[in-house]
């Protein structure tokens, strides 16, 4: 075998085994991802429209950008008067269901610009709470979409109700009524979670049938 064989082998074999340890480097790194992620990783495939490194590459720019956001936790006063106002909008539901939801989506911006996030743009606002609470960020986009009007057509009231009962579960992480997700805990200044009075699912089916 001659020595230019032999080289052109040694080098195959080399490309070949970068190629391997580069492709390990990229699973891992959308492994990690996903798990971080969770629904937000599926959703931002899909505007991606399948293309997973452009998606990947939007999230770890949001990662960069949003990471190590201080977000302040709120105190024993401030979930309190959140808690009081979101109660208002439980009210409010019983006699006027849109309204309650347009009041509850302006509370829930409010209150995400109030705990430190950007107050700029929505998509930027988005794009912050992602990376501290991407399992719970749907309902804040449901409930957006909704008092926008987004789809052009008017809500029942029984999609009303469900849009308020899945935006208040981010409501309560956001609040600090309940624990959030593992990456919005190490991204926040170590608040704890702290049991506070909020809006039931049964609360809420209560008032839409009164």
């Amino acid at each position: 075998m001659s020595s230019w064989v032999v080289i052109i082998v040694i080098a195959v074999v080399v490309i070949v085994a970068v190629a391997a340890v580069l492709g390990l480097v990229f699973a891992r790194r959308g492994h990690g991802l996903r798990n971080r992620f969770g629904p937000e990783y599926e959703r931002t495939v899909a505007q991606h429209n399948g293309d997973v490194k452009a998606a990947e590459q939007d999230l770890d720019e949001r990662v960069r950008r949003y990471g190590s956001l201080k977000v302040s936790p709120p105190t024993g006063e401030e979930r309190a008067r959140y808690a009081a106002e979101w109660a208002r909008v439980q009210e409010q539901f019983v006699d006027s269901p849109t309204q309650a939801v347009a009041d509850a989506e302006a509370l829930l911006g409010r209150l995400a610009k109030e705990r430190g996030f950007p107050s700029g743009s929505s998509e930027e606002q988005l794009a912050a709470l992602s990376v501290h609470h991407p399992h719970h960020l749907d309902g804040y986009r449901r409930i957006r979409g909704v008092a926008q009007g987004a789809d052009g057509r008017r809500a029942s009231t029984e999609e009303l109700r469900e849009t308020l009962v899945r935006a208040h579960e981010f409501f309560a992480v956001l609040a600090g009524e309940r624990r959030g997700d593992r990456a919005g805990r190490l991204g926040a200044r170590g608040g704890r979670h702290t049991s506070g009075t909020g809006t039931h699912h049964s609360d809420i089916a209560r008032g839409s049938q009164s």
